[in-house]
């Protein structure tokens, strides 16, 4: 694309690399005449500027000259620190060579010519710079003249050797491009001599032997220091020869595409791929010398173009003079030519004058012609990039912390042809978390290992502050037995320690057997004892046994009896006056047990009250029992009043939040299981709205008691920049550790279902994965479609995208509105509890799985969500399937599940079942929950946790013969538990299984698999069920329950029929493999038909339909 244009019969030079503005010095011509004739010469600097959408040059300087030339240089020697100025150098046709300061000629002050010469005899047509000292400049002129001049003495050139013989003219000298004594000269007759200045003579010539070869140009490779190119003039053999000095026999390669000879060339030192060349038929071509194809063909008028220079500068400007008097600035980049065509319009436009060509002296107003809206021209760029647009090197980070860095080699031994050079991509690791990655490497192990007990006891040793170690210390707890003693001990409460106290408070001393007894005093009364029964019996005590010897058994029995002499009992009256204690005995006489206890609370005797109120039943006592708590308002009457109504919701929300140790001790020493979790959670939500760091980190220590993880993770992140690699690090491990110990007590893992926590995981996995641990990163990310990201789905989508559950040990396919068509009754909303959302509802299980742990002693047996105000009920963990039933593949449909179970004999009144007498209610430490006839409440008993688990587990019952199938369930599930939709809460478990089996199922038509596709159905069921049944790994149980699922889509497309002839007949011989326990050649079928197949139709069902094959060649079932 032609960028600038002026008119002059000149030769050009472009000013050198440093120089900038880039500048233009144009020498008038030798041996050429323009139009007018004119006989002057001048040489002219004009300065490119490219800013200026103009196609003119501004003129920098003129300095008229005496000759006119056959050639013109500049070189940057004598040039500036800001690399202005230089010397142009030329060589005049009577001989003389001028060396010119650019800097004269622009500011037109002092002498311009520095040096001039006239050794040689005719025109001076070569000139050219050594490129490694620009002070020494090489000419060529008639005779074989040859001269090699030092721009620092001008006066005295030398000669590069004795004159070639016969005497001819030197069309072109060429300095090495490599080696800075190798200097190379032409003459027309085709002939090239290579001279080494430092021997003075010539050391190899080149010539063709067809005698056609009439050299008009010659450049050294940029490159390769032995080859050459070579330009004929003639127009019978229009080529480019290149040439390699160690085989100089005959060309290695010839470049033909021009039509007549070729005028001048010029080779890229920017790019050594492309080589310009002009030539008469009036083309200037860019060759890639290495491939000898033309990459670009300069749009030029048509004239002959007989000098091309790139600039040294920008690499994409090439120079062109003409013989019609025009010399051009060209882009090899392309561009628009919309800017230079209105441009010329308006120059154009300017040129005609403005006044009235009648003479009435008016200006003529603006000619109104329509103009059609000019066309924008595009011209092309070269086909490939240039090697200044291409990076030499280039880095850029890639997923997963991976560095990707290449670069540009070059060629380590040069030879005659081009070798393919090896290009190598390096793929590096970056890590810049190494404390990170370190720590996480620890966690993993720690959870695969399952030595989590250890893993809590270094973090507790490395902890750098007191509350640190605290929340690792209760985390610790959860993985040892008697959990909430030793929660207790770390709240600062002990029973021996409180025992010691006691005993110290009364004056006794303490036993080592634990009771507070003085064990002094005791041993007196019983030696008193025994000694009056000696005395009374009258029978002789063995001088051998102490007083203290005889058996307990032994003692009783001599007790002497009470007296039965009628006369001697003590008499009492029966007052019946009008006084208190008359009326009392007159209602006790006739059964007014409310009247008594009225009576007596309203004299202030309160214990006679409490005693008449427990022989007056339940519902006298609850009242005489709430009439002297609201009666006795001191510092420890609420906390009677909680042990003695058991509600503790009073404590944990009017509690002084200072005292909130104390409301978590009571809470952990009474508590019943089912309600343990929610009081720790109330707890913990007033501290953590108090909004401090301290407060926080204290509602931290009652999540950990519950085992809410979202809560855990919510109040960590509220006073944590959680954006700190370091500070998630120590979120996640806490997470985790607390994720393992709910998996201990529950015996099963555990669906995290939180926006807040998704996020940070999700975060914490980018972490891992940005330092290279995608393994580990994988871990704590969804691994089947059934988890979803809850960051983008609201709870219902999630349960509506779960095709399956665990009910009583089968897996049923849940029929819900998303995979199946059917729709609830009313549209279902859960209302969550925080414990039941955070620990037992579906949704992203987004830890990675690790060893089952046996059952911990946290709160007893296991502990199933609880239903929230007005929301769902739940249930026990079911037992194990009715006896007699087989597992079967289950039908894709709403088909009714083939076994039966009964209703349970005697449904209980709640959620949980009667415990038993030895099994306390608030786990390890807690009193047992006794009637109110009880006369006062119980210390705390002990039991044995697998006790406690026996109770609580289900029993199996008997089926009725007569039992019909339940119909299709119709309602979202969580957790394994089916959900009750009719909106009204039971507390009976069984009851809203059978509520939701009593309800209507909607009729779904839908089509019957075809008869001949049948086999496939239960070719793959049998097998996903024979895997299924081999299966010990946990992922691979659920890439399998996954599998069932997807597996659908495949029945889906056989009943539509939309599955295309080679689809079918891959999956019937894939179905045959499977059959025959064929599994590789089943996985080369799978192969071609995924190739063959447009994947859009298949990728629903034929990657599982790979990994279950995978699966069961891996299982050998």
């Amino acid at each position: 694309m032609r960028l600038k244009e002026i008119q002059r019969t000149a030769h050009p030079a472009w000013s050198p690399a440093p120089h900038h503005p880039i500048c233009l010095a144009l020498g008038t011509s030798a041996q050429q005449l323009d139009a007018s004739f004119n006989t002057t010469a001048a040489l002219e600097i004009f300065q490119v500027d490219f800013a200026d959408p103009s196609l003119g040059m501004k003129l920098k300087g003129s300095l008229p000259t005496s000759n006119r030339l056959h050639s013109l240089v500049w070189v940057n020697f004598g040039a500036g620190e800001d690399g202005l100025g230089g010397r142009l150098i030329g060589g005049s046709d009577n001989g003389t060579v001028t060396v010119y300061s650019p800097e004269a000629i622009v500011t037109s002050g002092a002498e311009a010519i520095i040096g001039q010469s006239d050794k040689h005899t005719g025109p001076v047509r070569a000139l050219d710079f050594n490129p490694f000292q620009s002070n020494l400049l090489a000419s060529g002129a008639n005779d074989s003249e040859i001269y090699i001049w030092d721009l620092n003495n001008f006066s005295n050139p030398m000669t590069p050797g004795t004159k070639s013989q016969p005497p001819e003219d030197i069309s072109v000298v060429s300095w090495n491009r490599q080696v800075q004594h190798i200097l190379a000269s032409a003459n027309p007759s085709g002939k090239a001599v290579v001279w080494d200045l430092r021997k003075n003579e010539p050391i190899i010539k080149i010539s063709d032997h067809s005698n056609r070869m009439h050299c008009s140009g010659m450049l050294w490779h940029p490159e390769v220091a032995t080859q050459l190119v070579l330009a004929s003039e003639d127009d019978r053999m229009p080529v480019i020869q290149m040439w390699d000095l160690r085989f100089a026999t005959s060309p290695l390669k010839v470049l033909e595409n021009h039509t007549r000879g070729l005028l001048s060339i010029a080779w890229s030192q920017a790019d050594p791929e492309l080589l310009l060349s002009s030539a008469k038929d009036n083309r200037i071509l860019c060759w890639n010398p290495n491939t000898g194809e033309v990459i670009y063909e300069l749009p030029t008028t048509n004239q002959w173009c007989f000098d091309i220079q790139w600039c040294p500068r920008n690499p994409a400007l090439l120079s062109a003079a003409s013989f019609d008097g025009w010399i051009s600035v060209y882009s090899v980049m392309g561009g628009s030519l919309e800017a230079q065509q209105q441009s010329r319009a308006d120059q154009i436009s300017s040129s005609f004058d403005t006044m009235d060509p009648f003479g009435t002296g008016q200006v003529l107003p603006p000619l109104q012609v329509p103009q059609p809206t000019p066309q924008t021209t595009l011209v092309a760029p070269l086909k490939k990039p240039p090697k200044w647009v291409r990076r030499p090197v280039g880095a850029s980070f890639a997923f997963g912390g991976k560095l990707i860095t290449f670069e540009s080699p070059k060629a380590p031994v040069q030879s005659p042809q081009p070798v393919p050079v090896p290009r190598q991509v390096f793929v590096s690791q970056v890590t810049t978390e190494t404390e990170l990655l370190q720590r996480s490497r620890e966690l993993q192990a720690a959870l695969q290992s399952g030595s989590l007990s250890d893993y809590c006891q270094a973090k507790i040793h490395k902890a750098p502050t007191d509350s640190e170690q605290d929340i690792w210390r209760f985390l610790l707890v959860n993985f040892e037995d008697e959990a909430r003693v030793k929660f207790l001990r770390l709240l600062g409460f002990s029973k021996e320690d409180l025992e010691r106290k006691i005993s110290t408070c009364l004056g006794k001393n303490l036993q080592p057997n634990g009771h507070g007894v003085d064990a002094n005093d005791l041993a007196e009364k019983i030696q008193l004892l025994s000694t009056q029964r000696s005395e009374e019996s009258g029978d002789e005590v063995d001088s051998t046994k102490t007083p203290g010897s005889s058996s307990p058994s032994d003692f009783f029995s001599q007790i002497p009896p009470q007296p039965q002499d009628k006369e001697k009992k003590i008499s009492f009256p029966i007052p019946v006056s009008a006084d208190a204690d008359g009326l009392i005995s007159q209602a006790l006489l006739v059964g007014n047990f409310e009247g008594a206890v009225d009576l007596c609370l309203n004299e202030g005797r309160y214990a006679e009250a409490i005693l008449l109120a427990i022989s007056g039943g339940q519902e006298l006592l609850q009242k005489t029992q709430q009439t002297y708590l609201d009666e006795q308002r001191n510092s420890i009457s609420m906390l009677i009043s909680s042990v003695v109504t058991q509600n503790w919701g009073d404590i944990v929300q009017s509690c002084a939040l200072e005292n909130w140790k104390e409301a978590l001790a009571a809470l952990l020493t009474y508590a019943h299981p089912k309600e343990f979790a929610h009081l720790c959670e109330t707890l913990g939500s007033r501290l953590e709205g108090e909004r401090t760091e301290k407060r926080c980190l204290q509602a931290c220590l009652c999540y950990i008691c519950s085992g809410n993880i979202e809560k855990l993770v919510e109040c960590w992140a509220l006073q944590r920049d959680c954006s700190s690699p370091l500070v998630l690090e120590d979120l996640v491990e806490k997470m985790m550790v607390l994720r393992k110990s709910v998996e201990r007590l529950r015996n099963s893992e555990v669906a995290v279902q939180s926006p807040i926590l998704a996020d940070k995981l999700t975060h914490y996995a980018g972490l891992l994965a940005s330092q290279g641990s995608l393994a580990t990163a994988l871990s704590y990310l969804p691994d089947t479609s059934d988890q979803v990201n809850t960051t983008s789905h609201s709870s219902s989508d999630t349960l509506s995208t779960r095709t399956c559950f665990k009910c009583t040990g089968l897996d049923v396919t849940c029929l819900s509105p998303v995979c199946s068509g059917f729709s609830p009754l009313q549209p279902f909303q859960p209302q969550q509890h925080p414990m039941s959302a955070g620990l037992g509802g579906p949704g992203l299980s987004a830890f990675p799985p690790g060893p089952a742990m046996p059952g911990s002693s946290l709160s007893g047996p296991p502990l199933p969500p609880f239903s929230a105000p007005g929301g769902l009920p739940t249930m026990p963990s079911p037992g194990p399937p009715p006896s007699g039933f087989t597992p079967t593949s289950l039908p894709s449909g709403p088909m009714p599940p083939s076994y039966h179970q009964g209703p349970p004999a005697g449904p209980p009144s709640g959620p949980y079942p009667p415990l038993g007498p030895g099994y306390p209610q608030g786990g390890p430490g807690a009193p047992a929950v006794k009637s109110f006839s009880a006369p006062s409440v119980a210390p705390p008993p002990t039991g044995t946790d697998h006790d406690a688990i026996h109770v609580l587990r289900p029993k199996c019952h008997p089926m009725p013969d007569n039992y019909t199938p339940p119909a299709p369930i119709t309602a979202p599930v969580m957790g394994g538990f089916p959900m009750e939709v009719i909106g009204r809460p039971t507390s009976n478990p069984c009851v809203s299984l059978q509520l939701l089996q009593a309800l209507p199922a909607e009729r779904v038509e839908q089509r019957e698999i075809p008869t001949e596709h049948m086999v496939l159905k239960q070719t793959f069921d049998s097998l996903v069920q024979r895997c299924q049944l081999a299966a010990q790994d946990p992922q691979t149980k659920r890439k399998l329950e996954d599998a069932s699922k997807r597996l659908g889509y495949l029945y889906d497309k056989l009943r539509e029929q939309t599955l295309s002839n080679n689809i079918l007949g891959g999956l019937h011989e894939i179905s045959r493999c499977v059959a025959g326990q064929n599994y590789q050649r089943g996985l080369e079928v799978h192969t071609a038909v995924v190739t063959s197949s447009n994947f859009s139709e298949i990728q629903a069902f034929m990657p599982i339909l790979k990994v279950v094959m995978t699966i069961a060649n891996k299982l050998g079932v």
